[in-house]
């Protein structure tokens, strides 16, 4: 096993963070591939959410070596699995080492983000996560990285959705109930969505908040407890496999006859929502794209259409996390080389990435200075009326993230209290 400090001289020796070039590299260098890492949940309860990401990034590499690569190099793409923090962290050190690639993308989890993040500020690795953050909870343990790019916030969605339940629902409930996974983003979204009722002089008791443990997939007696507790809404963030689960047990239990439902980010599981258990008009976040958008772009239409035709099945927004980090990084690069008049180091592409806008799937993004993403998130109403097994949205409202994170600096609990609110 690799030492932090022997990972640290083998990646100098390798030239990762060391080597300041004073004049441009020869055109045979400049011809080499350049190497992406991705880091993909492949399995357990975020397996979905992983396998989408990888196709998206190999679809995404595809397109951009169709297009010349980046800066004239194509791209080649090693990809490793995303598990526990620890395995995670020498997969990670493997793709650097060993693999020697230019940098890393992916992780879904922010304990695996937070493991990785600190030895990548630390031995110049440019990382770009795709749905990852360096939040412990909400305060921000990294408030000033060089090299890693993190995700919008956690809790954009739920913020969204809850203004959306505001905006629908108000004067329509006077109960409410919370079911979310029993750690940090589950809890800090139930919170947020409290916190927006009180914003606006809601004041619905709370009459069941439960935790399931990630993955648990009998949910029997938390639906029995909701059913008992005769909530007239239910806020939930769960989005991994134990959504659809849930959905249907709820379903055969009567739930959804007296109960309304908001999912901050269960799009991500629209494939396995099925008509048949799954009610009409339920809040649902599809976080930074909607798939079936009537306005999307030609870029949006082209990835949905190429989707849908190999895998049939629709692409959630875990397809455009990888492709705006990818045309970000492509982005940083290109504009960093152009000024360099060679190809450019580590931290010149670090350096050249935040405030320039990209294109993604799911519309224009960028990172903030500080290395936080800003897109645009897309929730709505759903309806059962479409061509599709599952449901559609029936109303689309789109926000920037600008208007659902705190800004740079600043306590999430303070901000939310006071904060200019969309809706």
């Amino acid at each position: 096993m690799v030492t932090r400090r022997q990972f640290g001289k083998l990646v100098a020796s390798a030239g990762i963070s060391t080597i300041v070039p004073q004049i441009a590299a020869p055109a045979f260098a400049q011809q080499k591939p350049l190497r992406i890492g991705l880091l993909a949940a492949r399995s357990g309860v975020a397996a979905t959410i992983g396998e989408i990401s990888l196709r998206s990034t190999q679809w995404t590499v595809d397109q951009f070596n169709k297009q010349g690569g980046i800066a004239g190099r194509k791209l080649e793409l090693v990809v490793d699995e995303e598990t526990s923090p620890k395995d995670t962290i020498e997969r990670f050190r493997r793709l650097v080492l060993q693999e020697k690639v230019d940098c890393v993308h992916g992780l879904i989890s922010t304990a695996t983000s937070l493991a990785i993040a600190p030895i990548a500020e630390e031995e110049r690795v440019l990382v770009m996560l795709h749905d990852g953050t360096t939040q412990d909870g909400v305060k921000e343990t990294m408030p000033n990285p060089n090299f890693v790019f993190r995700s919008t916030d956690n809790e954009c969605e739920a913020v969204m959705a809850s203004l959306l339940a505001v905006k629908y629902f108000k004067g329509e409930f006077k109960t409410i109930a919370g079911i979310s996974p029993d750690y940090s983003y589950g809890r800090n979204n139930w919170e947020a969505f409290r916190q927006i009722l009180k914003r606006y002089d809601i004041d619905a008791p709370v009459v069941a908040e439960l935790w399931p443990k990630i993955g648990t997939m009998d949910l029997t007696s938390h639906i029995a407890a909701l059913k008992a507790a005769k909530p007239d809404l239910i806020f939930s963030s769960m989005f991994f496999a134990d959504l659809p689960i849930f959905m249907k047990q709820a379903h055969a239990a009567g739930l959804w006859e007296h109960s309304k439902l908001v999912l901050p980010a269960g799009a991500v599981q629209m494939n396995n929502l099925r008509k048949d258990f799954t009610p009409e008009n339920i809040v649902l976040g599809h976080n930074t794209m909607y798939f079936a958008h009537p306005q999307a772009s030609q870029l949006q239409k082209t990835f949905v259409s190429d989707y849908m035709a190999r895998y049939k099945e629709a692409p959630s927004w875990s397809a455009d996390r990888p492709y705006f980090c990818l045309a970000a990084y492509k982005a940083g690069v290109e504009a960093a080389y152009k000024a360099a008049g060679r190809w450019p180091r580590p931290d010149e592409i670090a350096a050249a990435i935040p405030n320039r806008d990209v294109e993604s799937l799911g519309g224009i993004g960028k990172y903030r200075s500080d290395k936080i993403a800003v897109q645009m998130f897309y929730q709505g109403l759903t309806t059962n009326k479409n061509e599709y097994d599952f449901p559609t949205l029936r109303t689309i409202e789109r926000f920037s993230a600008d208007q659902l994170q705190k800004p740079t600096g600043v306590d999430f609990w303070k901000w939310i209290k006071t904060a200019k609110l969309p809706v």
